[in-house]
Formats: structure tokens, sequence, C-alpha cells
């Protein structure tokens, strides 16, 4: 990413208006990252063309599913659990089909949706979002479904996106506060999704809108509800989607390795874990075993492999119970 479209690098540690400026610096650097995040998602198989295709890269899953992890991360210091970033990757792929979610755990599936899904703008999908927060049954899912779609007709998507988070407070009312702030979040991401003619929505947001740089003036977190709530929209939307082109670059340098190293694979459906790895912030040998018809002795060796041709890192730092990923 040039230095013109990152602000002041050096101030990147401090208060956003140190690094991003006031209202139209910040418009201006988040318009510029989002423009090169674009470009990436549609460079097609080869991000050298980035910006000249209508299909994503490769890698868009695993971009969206790490960036769903880091959400619900952040997410779940707002809501003052106890879930780290670690503990909820395990929650995810290492619990079994039946166990119930931890709030941590139904956090991370709402981001999970963008990717797991098609993000539709009508009630049940309103309400398969509601039903990861504990939102109430009796939230009117149709006014938020009918919300989503005005605020498709605000030509900034950046204000787009700052509309639609804070008039879905109203609506949100009866909700828990905590629920009704990361609710409004989720619908931002996927505003700006649809203005910006993604193919689904990227988390970004709730990625950075709790940083301690972003603090407003009395120390706090920025809230949907502030005055200048348009401006922390802004300046974290330029720091997320900074972040975001930085991930994707680092994604687009793996899968290219991946995809190098699949001819030299001997194990048969090999070409599955694959896809599996390109689709997903991490995997189990379990689930790539019963994904791909392999055994479990067969899908460890694979891992042991990808490994030892450097074209996945092992994520968890066990001995046990590994996850792999780009």
């Amino acid at each position: 990413m040039p230095r013109w479209a990152k602000g002041d690098a050096g101030a990147q540690g401090r208060r956003q208006d140190d690094a991003l400026g006031g209202a139209g610096d910040a418009q201006f650097f988040a318009g510029a990252a989002l423009a090169l995040l674009d470009h990436i998602l549609h460079s097609g198989p080869d991000v050298s063309s980035a910006g000249k295709s209508s299909a994503e890269p490769p890698f868009a899953g695993a971009l969206r599913q790490r960036l769903a992890l880091r959400a619900a991360t952040a997410c779940a210091r707002i809501a003052r659990l106890r879930e780290d970033e670690p503990a909820l990757r395990d929650a995810e792929h290492l619990a079994s089909f039946d166990a119930a979610l931890t709030p941590g755990g139904r956090l991370h599936r709402l981001w999970r949706l963008f990717a797991t899904r098609p993000a539709r703008l009508d009630a049940p999908f309103m309400r398969a979002a509601a039903d990861c927060l504990e939102v109430p049954p009796h939230i009117d899912c149709e006014a938020l479904a009918v919300l989503v779609r005005e605020s498709l007709t605000t030509e900034n998507p950046l204000n787009a996106a700052t509309r639609v988070s804070t008039a879905a407070l109203h609506i949100l009312d009866d909700a828990p506060q905590i629920d009704a702030e990361i609710f409004a979040l989720w619908l931002a991401d996927l505003v700006l999704a649809r203005r910006l003619g993604w193919a689904a929505p990227l988390p970004l947001l709730a990625t950075t809108i709790s940083h301690p740089s972003m603090r407003v003036a009395n120390g706090r977190r920025p809230h949907p509800g502030d005055p200048d709530w348009s401006l922390s929209v802004a300046r974290a939307y330029a720091r997320a989607a900074q972040e975001a082109y930085a991930l994707a670059g680092e994604l687009s340098r793996r899968s290219a390795m991946l995809s190098s190293v699949a001819p030299k694979l001997r194990a048969k459906k090999a070409a599955r874990v694959v896809d599996l790895l390109l689709a997903d912030d991490c995997v189990s040998p379990a689930r790539a075993a019963k994904t791909a018809g392999l055994s479990d002795r067969a899908a460890r060796r694979l891992f042991d492999r990808l490994v030892a041709l450097g074209a996945v890192r092992e994520l968890s730092g066990r001995a046990n119970f590994r996850l792999y990923g780009l």
C-alpha cells in the first residue's frame, strides 16, 4: 500500500486524530484503502491482474474467515468475555457438531455468516444473525431488512454504513446494549459491501472500532449513538481496510505457495483439502479426513507434508488437536 494512502504511519499507534486527521482526511484514507482492497477482491485467480476481473481470488474465503475471527475476538472484548482468539478458534473447529455454543462462539458464528451463506437483505437472514446474539425474538427483523435496503440508496458507501448502524439502534432498542451495538457493526459491513459491489461482506468495522487509538475525547470507545459517529466510522474503516489489505497480501503469497506444491502431493483427494484451506481460517485433520474421504492417519501425514513444503502453518502450537491454515 502506498504511503500516501496510510495517513501518518508514525502515528498509527497513537490517537487516530493524529494519524488520520479530521473528517475529510479520514474519509480520504478510508476511500483509498477500500479502493485498494476492492482491487484485491476483483483480481480473480491471478492477483497481478488486481481490479481487472469480476471473480474473487482463491483465498477470499480464508480472508473472510480470518477477519471473522478478528471481529469475534474484538467483540468478545467489548462484551467482556474471557474467550480470546485461540479459544474462539478451538471452539469453532474442534468442538463436536452438537456441542452448545458459548457466548463467544455465537459471536464467532455471527461474523462467519458472511462467508458461510449468501448475505440476503431479507428478514430471515436478519433473524439468523440475531439468533447468534441475545436479541429478543420480538425484534422487528423485517424493519431491519427495510432499513438495510433503504441505506443502499445513500450515495457515499461510508455514509450508508454510518446511517444503518445508527438507525438500527432504534429498532434494537429492546436488545441488550452490547448485543445491539455489535449487531449495528455487523449491519454496517453488510451495507458497505453491497454498496461496493463485493460478492460477500468482509468483517471490517468491528476489527478496529474498539482499538485504544480510536477512543473519543472522553476516553471511551466510539458508539453508534455518538454525534461524531461518522468520523469514527471513517477512521475505523481506514485502519481496518489497511490491515485487511496487508492480510490479503500475506494470504495471496501463501495461497500461491499452496497451489504450487499441490501437484506434488501424493495423497489421493488432496485437492479437496487444498480447497478447504483456501476457504477457511483453518482446518483440523479430522475435518479434512471426513470431508475428503481420507483416513485420520492419511490426513495427518498430508498436513505434515504441507508444513514441510512451507505451504501451510500449524496454528495451535500444540502437539495434539492441531489446526492448520494459510
